[in-house]
């Protein structure tokens, strides 16, 4: 059943995924996302074994950077906002991650250096953990709330949903 569950999230985040990126070529705003493998890739080898990933994206053209964050048993999003210098974490279990934030904070300094050849200020971007956030009262939706946050942030909305829609946003 560990296996249906683990499919049946990476395809409602393959569909929000497909979704978002649709969406963000009709529309302001524009959006990059990242697969599951970005983070813990990052954490495990830095900027310098990321540097092909982003061969044909300009990140700093785009307005969100949208990662979702896989910590073993738990799904999170993160989201670096371009047009408010801010980096954002979400977890619908209120969990602290403060090295998510520094790291893609450390991450985006060294695209900038990399890509524009010129330093960025670090010092500029905020560093916010949500906790202003629809909370998973369960243990097994959290796929489901990072793909809502992610398509609640695209579209700049405030959230509406709590864990009694979650049934609804699983037939869907």
């Amino acid at each position: 059943t560990w296996v249906l569950g683990s499919l049946r999230k990476q395809w409602y985040q393959r569909r929000v995924r497909d979704m978002l990126m649709e969406r963000s070529k009709k529309c302001a705003p524009s959006i990059h996302i990242f697969n599951t493998f970005f983070y813990p890739r990052l954490l495990k080898v830095g900027h310098q074994g990321l540097a092909r990933w982003t061969r044909k994206v300009d990140l700093f053209a785009m307005d969100l950077i949208m990662i979702p964050i896989h910590l073993g048993m738990h799904w999170c999003l993160a989201v670096i906002d371009n047009r408010n210098t801010t980096i954002t974490y979400y977890d619908s279990l209120l969990g602290d991650n403060h090295q998510c934030t520094a790291s893609l904070r450390d991450y985006m300094v060294a695209e900038h250096l990399a890509k524009k050849k010129t330093p960025m200020n670090a010092s500029s971007w905020k560093l916010v953990i949500e906790k202003d956030l629809p909370e998973q009262l369960n243990g097994c939706d959290c796929g489901v709330f990072a793909c809502k946050y992610a398509e609640y942030v695209s579209q700049d909305r405030p959230f509406d949903f709590d864990q009694s829609d979650m049934p609804y946003f699983r037939r869907r």
